[in-house]
């Protein structure tokens, strides 16, 4: 028997996945991950032309869960010189028939996905008090990033900082305005992160723009912005100074531009990937061991991610149409 493939433009995923629904669900998905449920390739690049990559991202949720994969172009965004945008699909198929089932807008599914694993490690990761909270980078996943961190700590100020001090004060002033939090635009990325308790950095920086001298001791830090070997948004000292926590350490070990700096550098070995986050959640693995520790979350983001999104949204409308 047929099915109806189901379609999610970038509104219907919008209007229906909220942050909150995906902080549960990534978190699920990224404990499936480190435990072996899931069975997922290392992404794969082919280069377009200058700045302009096509990658494929496949894997299978398990157990009788969706299989899929996620077909992203990453190109410089046109209207945001020097920012890039995720466009692209993810494709789920039934685990029993093998039909295609549904296709979702991957550029808003990776928006909000990737703030959530960040905000479920920063719940896992961060001092149960912090408050103070730096965004180093403007634009969609900053935007999602103040939504998402809000949501699993009380943020009482955030500092925010750009390469351009005019924008990062117009970002500032509206992040300001919808959230109602004291946010404040900083010329420096030192000023922005001096005295965190949380760091996200989401910028399209080749080169580092955070310094681990720069952070108090007890930060927690995202590093969500680089995903590829070439790039890295810290320096070596960071990643020595951290419990450093992977999304998924083969990936890191293949992906991860701070890590693989750090390790050419010969400042650390390949031990010094204390954990993948999917552990910590589980409990099979410590998270922060100490107040003054500086935790590291490496965010590369995974097709495991995205196909629990997709699936989720699958079944919530399904559920709807039944009724429930």
């Amino acid at each position: 028997m047929s099915v109806a493939l189901k379609v999610f433009d970038a509104r219907a995923v919008r209007e229906a996945l909220t942050v909150t629904d995906a902080i549960a669900v990534v978190r699920k998905a990224m404990i499936a991950l480190s435990s072996g449920q899931v069975e997922q390739a290392l992404r794969s690049f082919i280069p377009l032309g200058e700045e302009q990559t096509f990658a494929l991202m496949p894997a299978a949720l398990g157990g009788g869960e969706p299989f899929g994969a996620k077909l992203i172009s990453v190109f410089a965004d046109a209207d945001h010189p020097g920012r890039k945008r995720h466009q692209g699909l993810v494709v789920l198929f039934d685990a029993e028939t093998g039909a295609p089932v549904c296709v979702a807008d991957a550029e808003e599914i990776t928006r909000i996905r990737t703030a959530a694993a960040s905000a479920a490690a920063t719940d896992a990761l961060a001092r149960p008090e912090a408050a103070r909270f730096a965004m180093l980078g403007l634009g969609a996943q900053a935007r999602a990033h103040i939504e998402a961190i809000a949501q699993v700590r009380n943020i009482q100020t955030i500092r925010v900082w750009g390469r351009d001090y005019a924008a990062a004060q117009a970002f500032a002033r509206e992040m300001d305005a919808a959230h109602g939090l004291t946010v404040q635009a900083c010329r420096t990325a030192a000023d922005a992160v001096k005295e965190a308790d949380i760091v996200c950095t989401v910028t399209g920086a080749s080169d580092p723009v955070l310094q681990g001298d720069w952070l108090a001791p007890g930060t927690h830090v995202n590093l969500v912005g680089s995903s590829g070997p070439a790039k890295a948004e810290a320096d070596t000292t960071l990643v020595v100074r951290s419990r450093f926590i992977a999304d998924h350490a083969g990936h890191v070990r293949a992906h991860g531009g701070e890590y693989l700096r750090a390790l050419e550098a010969g400042v650390i070995d390949d031990t010094h990937i204390a954990a993948e986050i999917g552990a910590v959640f589980a409990g099979d693995a410590p998270g922060r061991t100490g107040p003054d520790e500086i935790t590291v979350y490496k965010s590369l983001g995974h097709a495991v991610q995205d196909l629990a999104a997709a699936a989720w949204l699958y079944a919530n409308a399904k559920e709807k149409e039944n009724g429930h």
